[in-house]
């Protein structure tokens, strides 16, 4: 699955699925729970005023580098 939604890669991983940001991080088992907490204390300091704005622009970069994260997971699907 593809998606920057963090709290649903967490469900996705959790069943044993892939899930990969379109900046091309794999979200892992190892690294979500890092992801959440970062996630949950940006939103508390957006919340509270402390932080504003959002993530960077999509760039040409962060396309090469999710094609060329999905493209590494290609042959790691499990066949049929």
């Amino acid at each position: 699955m593809v998606t920057a939604d963090i709290p649903l890669a967490a469900q996705v991983v959790a069943r044993g699925a892939l899930a990969i940001d379109p900046r091309g991080e794999l979200y892992t088992a190892d690294t979500i729970g890092e992801r959440l907490a970062m996630r949950n204390l940006m939103e508390e300091l957006r919340w509270a005023g402390a932080v504003t704005g959002g993530p960077a622009a999509y760039s040409p970069a962060d396309r090469r580098r999710f094609a060329e994260a999905f493209n590494r997971l290609l042959p790691a699907r499990p066949a049929g």
